[in-house]
């Protein structure tokens, strides 16, 4: 099933504008509207945040809004600026996010995440991920996942919520609630209906359809099907000159699985061969194919680090062509690298007679691809004394070796969440001589220890003072525990005096 995310961008020309003269120049307190000209009246265009929470809406007169709010920084607009800042935003959240990408003029994005959202660890994380970014940039959005551009563009829009996901198949029922003017058709139609008392999507499609066809044209009943999904509505993606890309079209429309892979296979050794001119490897591939009902398939891989090996690229893309539907046929494929980068080469023998290094990277892309990213990953040690802290994941290509830190140290090989133990022992130095776990009694046969670990304060005020004395214990079974006490054993301030199990020995 399709999914689309929209991106509502409720204050862009006010927030295009305040990252264009510099946050500095114009305090982000201080409210901030556009301002056009309608014949000879001057007409609020845009509002900021601030102003809009002050009441101040596009359409009034500005004469009006420089009366609600004292000191109003009045500025004109500039729309073609605008659109163009737009089109820059679908190029960036291309490379980032979707390899289908359209601006949803004036003040928003469409995207269709259809089998690439799991490369980002779900439509969750990719949406959170996004809203992240812009915040960081100063740009206030909204964003919303639904069945179909209509659907998402509706909901982003009335739905009130700044980050919604619909679940798949749900979409017709979430907008039934909404505006009709959420469909995205013209002014008057939207008065014309509200006249005659539909105010609602849900009462519109509850209507028959001919004598409102008849009154209103098609227009009206094409919106409908589309936010229903029973319509296609292509996306047009934003054209990127300086796409590294190659196409291939027919004559005559293509379908089956194995012609498919032939031409998959071309493309990419055409790709790879402009790569190679420019010096460059791809960090991400995106695959369209173009149907003869102009709706846009798609496949999208992604690598740890930058590659234009022809064998490795074909076989991710092949891996995922079963999920291409061609419907009556392929009119065209085209397939582009939206992230690059410069391709350096690594030594992997410095000996004739030295064995190489063991290239794993083609797994770790194949299994990404398959499973997504934040699936996979490998553990380092990081310099902290508090054992659930001195562990951290990162990805399976990074360099980090980690901190040898905690070395000297024995440590097991595997670590629980500190599990409470009804534990025997003599305080407040004597290790346990027998303890309680999950409803199982151990025998302590041998222990060593104390070691003693300390709060680290300047992660937290909670810790300062804290204490935990640690033992390893080694039951009748022969079975080896990680346990510890909370507090020094005598002063209940440094830590609640019970015992705890946290790791096992193999």
């Amino acid at each position: 099933m399709a999914r689309y995310l929209s991106l509502y961008l409720p204050f862009w020309g006010t927030d295009r504008l305040r990252r264009a003269i510099g946050l500095d120049v114009l305090p982000l307190e201080q409210a901030l509207v556009l301002q056009g000209k309608v014949g000879s009246r001057r007409l609020v265009t845009a509002v900021d945040a601030r102003a809009h929470q002050r009441g101040v809406r596009p359409g009034i007169a500005v004469a009006k809004a420089q009366v609600l709010i004292d000191g109003l920084e009045v500025r004109d607009a500039e729309v073609e600026r605008d659109a163009e800042a737009l089109e820059k935003l679908a190029v960036w959240a291309l490379r980032l996010y979707s390899p289908v990408v359209a601006a949803d003029t004036p003040d928003g994005l469409i995207l269709d995440i259809t089998g690439a959202a799991h490369l980002y660890g779900g439509e969750a994380a990719l949406v959170s991920d996004m809203l992240r970014r812009l915040d960081a940039l100063h740009i206030t959005a909204y964003a919303t996942v639904a069945d179909s551009w209509g659907a998402a563009h509706a909901l982003v829009r009335f739905a009130g919520k700044s980050s919604l996901i619909i679940a798949p198949g749900k979409s017709a029922e979430a907008i039934l609630p909404l505006p009709v003017a959420a469909l995205r058709l013209p002014a008057e139609t939207v008065e014309e209906l509200r006249l005659i008392g539909i105010d609602t999507i849900g009462e519109l499609a509850a209507k028959p359809r001919a004598p409102l066809a008849l009154r209103y044209g098609p227009d009206l009943w094409r919106r409908v099907d589309m936010a229903f999904g029973r319509l296609a509505e292509p996306i047009e993606p934003v054209h990127v000159p300086e796409l590294i890309s190659v196409e291939r079209a027919f004559f005559e429309p293509i379908g089956a699985p194995d012609t498919l892979e032939k031409y998959t296979r071309r493309l990419t050794e055409s790709l790879c061969l402009k790569l190679e001119e420019a010096g460059l490897g791809a960090r991400r591939l995106d695959l369209h194919f173009v149907r003869v009902d102009s709706r846009i398939e798609t496949i999208s891989v992604g690598t740890a680090k930058p590659v234009r090996d022809v064998k490795r690229l074909s076989k991710l893309l092949v891996d995922k062509i079963e999920t291409v539907e061609p419907g009556f046929g392929i009119d065209k494929m085209t397939l582009s690298a939206p992230l690059v980068e410069p391709l350096s080469f690594t030594q992997v023998a410095t000996r004739f007679a030295a064995p190489g290094r063991p290239d794993v990277e083609d797994l770790w892309d194949t299994l990404s691809n398959r499973y997504g990213e934040g699936r996979l990953y490998r553990a380092v040690e990081v310099a902290s004394d508090i054992p659930e802290r001195s562990v951290r994941r990162i990805a399976p290509s990074a360099q980090g070796t980690g901190s040898s830190r905690n070395a000297r140290y024995r440590r097991p090989a595997r670590l629980y969440r500190p599990e409470p133990v009804q534990a025997l022992a003599a305080l407040p130095d004597h290790p346990p001589r027998a303890f309680t776990w999950r409803g199982q009694r151990y025998s302590v046969v041998c222990a060593d220890g104390p070691e003693r670990v300390k709060g680290e304060w300047w992660v937290s005020d909670t810790e300062t003072g804290k204490v935990r004395d640690y033992y390893i214990l080694e039951a009748a079974t022969g079975e080896r525990f990680w346990v510890f006490r909370a507090g020094d054993g005598e002063h209940t301030g440094t830590g609640s005096l019970n015992w705890y199990l946290h790791g096992k020995f193999d």
